[in-house]
């Protein structure tokens, strides 16, 4: 193995070749995935690892069973890594680009119950001002968003705060704070009861439809009934699609419990109605992430200005 770059010639050692098989296999989180997109063999991509991770010294991916993780060194190398090979890449697509300025795109990542909710207003005002606007959206955990933030595949999330650790290297700015909602179909026997006032331990007679392990929303359903000494009970629906959830709530004597703005459409709608149940301690912020080190596109700062208008304006003011 060679021996590490000293911090002098350290960047004179470092190639293009080293960075983009780097940032692959940090966004694909798999070797073999990364090869193949790199239309590279995987020892070929495993030999240009090893050799950036000589001239740096350290280890920069844990390679396991379950795929490729990056190591704390790896983390704070990736921030860097994703801006120089995103500015060669934009730099190159200039220079052989036919003098037409393309569309321009911006890549956005956001929880189920963030798309369903702000994000359809946030891209219809979008193409308003912007008709040739592109807009890329994905949705999944925010554990997922977040590593494809720091990877360079999005260029911010609306999502939510996490551990310290899985927030190194990014910033977050507050839109706004949202609570859990039981919503159900307005002639749901609970709803047609007193006014849609009831009991936590009267929604346990019903079918529930809930988020899935491992998410805020989840963690503060499970926080909710405890706090009333109940358990869930088994033969839940536990989903991210809004669309499967909103659904098994308006055909059925299902109880959805989700943040509130996700339903926040088929409430004003009058397809759903919320039952008359408080849920304190289920509040929780939803903001912007970024990269703390990139600066964002022009499209991505109108974007996400247009996002920070819908967020602080009334229920009203959005329908």
């Amino acid at each position: 193995m060679d021996r590490p770059a000293l911090p002098g010639d350290l960047p004179s050692r470092i190639r293009f070749r080293h960075l983009s098989c780097f940032v692959a296999i940090a966004q694909e989180r798999n070797l073999r995935r990364a090869a193949e997109r790199l239309h590279l063999s995987q020892p070929a991509v495993s030999k240009t690892l090893g050799e950036l991770e000589a001239l740096a010294g350290v280890q920069l991916v844990e390679r396991g069973r379950q795929g490729a993780r990056l190591t704390a060194a790896g983390e704070q190398f990736l921030r860097h890594a994703v801006g120089v090979t995103q500015a060669l890449e934009s730099a190159t697509a200039a220079l052989m680009g036919s003098g037409e300025a393309s569309a321009p795109v911006v890549h956005v990542g956001a929880l189920p119950t963030v798309a369903s909710g702000l994000l359809p207003q946030a891209i219809a005002a979008l193409h308003a001002q912007r008709p040739h606007a592109g807009v890329r959206l994905r949705t999944g955990t925010n554990a997922e968003l977040l590593a494809a933030l720091k990877a360079g595949e999005l260029d911010f999330v609306v999502g939510r705060m996490a551990e310290p650790t899985m927030m190194q290297g990014l910033s977050f700015e507050l839109l706004y704070a949202e609570a859990l909602a039981l919503v159900v179909r307005p002639q749901h026997p609970l709803a047609l009861s007193a006014n849609g006032v009831t009991s936590l331990q009267a929604v346990l007679d019903y079918p529930l439809v809930i988020a899935t392990p491992g998410t805020v929303p989840r963690h503060h359903t499970d926080a909710l009934f405890q706090t009333h000494g109940l358990r869930l009970p088994a033969g839940v629906t536990e989903t991210l699609s809004v669309s499967v959830a909103r659904l098994l709530a308006r055909r059925s004597d299902a109880i959805w419990i989700t943040p509130e703005r996700a339903a926040q459409d088929d409430l004003s709608q009058g397809w759903l109605t919320r039952l008359n149940l408080p849920t304190p301690g289920t509040g929780e912020p939803v903001g912007l992430l970024r990269r703390s080190a990139a600066t964002p596109t022009e499209l991505a700062d109108a974007f996400m200005e247009t996002l920070r208008a819908l967020a602080h304006a009334t229920p009203e003011k959005t329908r």
